[in-house]
Formats: structure tokens, C-alpha cells, sequence
């Protein structure tokens, strides 16, 4: 059987599907996206333009994933799971999506949506439990365990995951001062610590 046989006129011309990769009938692939060895993007799965898909990654026929995301190898995209542009994901991420599996039940009723916002960034390794949100430009650490909702431009570590600090949209380490203000270093962008010290907010760029 040629693998390439059940690539559909839902896939668009200029997507790059591996051979030994399958893509069932009824997928949705934009433009310029680009699905390596081995991966599995099952019928109903919408992916976006400008996509990349690493060897061995699964995306089920619930899953939508946005523009430019990035997944690394071996990551599954299971149904419910709501993936926004520009989200990374690196290497053998987990995500759930029921609460309480058990072989015995069936549970194909129950899955909740777990949603990641756009720009955020899920660490190689990590956890991600189902139901919950990751905000936009919200840093995982490697290995982390989500059991809960993270904020924008958070950065969360360890099992159960924590906030120990903020990421600027470019991905830098946010420092800030007595006066709640941090400027990215890459980019020079300023940002606010709310006074509460809970959520950080970019400040529109000036036009001067």
C-alpha cells in the first residue's frame, strides 16, 4: 500500500507529506505544511499553514491545530486538545484528555477541551492534564506536569507545575523592577506586573 495514496484534495498542493506518513481521507493540512516520518494526522484533524510535524506525531480527528506550531517528535495531539498559532511543542509531550480512564469504560463522551493559546511553549517531556488552559506566550519547563489553568507569559516547572517567573513573547527571562516594569532584553518590549503580582500585560509599542 502507498501511504501517499491517502493524501485528499483537503491537503493542500504546496503541504509536504512523508510517504511512509499517514494522512486519512477527511484531514484538513494547510499550506506549506510539512509532516515527517511516521506521523498519523487521522480524519477530521484540521492542522494550519506553515506547520511542522516531527517524526512519529499523531493528531487525532477532533484535534485543531493552528498556524505555525511546531511539534517535535513523538508528540500526540489527542481529540479535544486546541492547539493556537505559533504554539511549540517539544519532544514526547503528553496530552490527556480524559480525567479518569479506565480500559473497562468507555469514556468517548466525556473528553474535555484542553486549549493552548497562541505562542506558548510546552517543554520536551512534558505533562498536560486535560481541561486545562495555557495561556498565550505561557513557558512550561521540561518535564513539568499541568494540573491547572497557567496564565499569559507565565513560566511554570515541576509536578505539579508552578509559576517561578514570567517569559517575554520572545522567549527571555522577565525581570522586573520596584516599579512592576521588565523590558525583554531581545526585543526591548516593555511589560507590566499587575499589582497583585498575578499577570504581567505587554505595552502597546509607541509610534514614535
Amino acid at each position: 500500500m502507498s501511504y501517499a495514496s491517502t493524501v485528499t484534495s483537503l491537503i493542500h498542493p504546496t503541504a509536504h507529506v512523508d510517504p511512509s506518513a499517514v494522512v486519512d481521507d477527511g484531514a484538513n493540512v494547510g499550506a506549506a505544511t510539512r509532516i515527517w516520518q511516521f506521523c498519523h494526522v487521522m480524519s477530521g484533524a484540521r492542522i494550519g499553514d506553515g506547520c511542522t510535524l516531527g517524526q512519529g506525531c499523531f493528531v487525532g480527528g477532533g484535534a485543531v491545530i493552528g498556524n505555525r506550531v511546531k511539534l517535535q517528535n513523538n508528540v500526540s495531539v489527542f481529540d479535544g486538545v486546541l492547539l493556537g498559532d505559533d504554539v511549540f511543542c517539544g519532544p514526547s509531550v503528553v496530552f490527556t484528555n480524559v480525567k479518569n480512564p479506565r480500559a473497562a469504560v468507555s469514556r468517548r463522551g466525556e473528553y474535555r477541551t484542553t486549549r493552548v493559546e497562541h505562542g506558548a511553549t510546552i517543554g520536551a517531556n512534558a505533562t498536560i492534564l486535560p481541561g486545562v488552559v495555557i495561556g498565550p506566550f505561557a513557558f512550561v519547563g521540561a518535564g513539568a506536569t499541568v494540573t491547572r489553568d497557567v496564565t499569559a507569559f507565565a513560566l511554570v516547572v515541576g509536578t505539579p507545575a508552578k509559576r517561578v517567573g514570567w517569559m517575554s513573547a520572545h522567549g527571555e527571562r522577565l525581570r522586573f523592577d520596584d516599579d512592576r516594569r521588565a523590558v525583554c532584553p531581545a526585543t526591548g518590549r516593555v511589560y507590566r506586573l499587575s499589582s497583585d503580582g498575578a499577570a504581567v500585560q505587554e505595552e502597546p509599542r509607541s509610534d514614535s
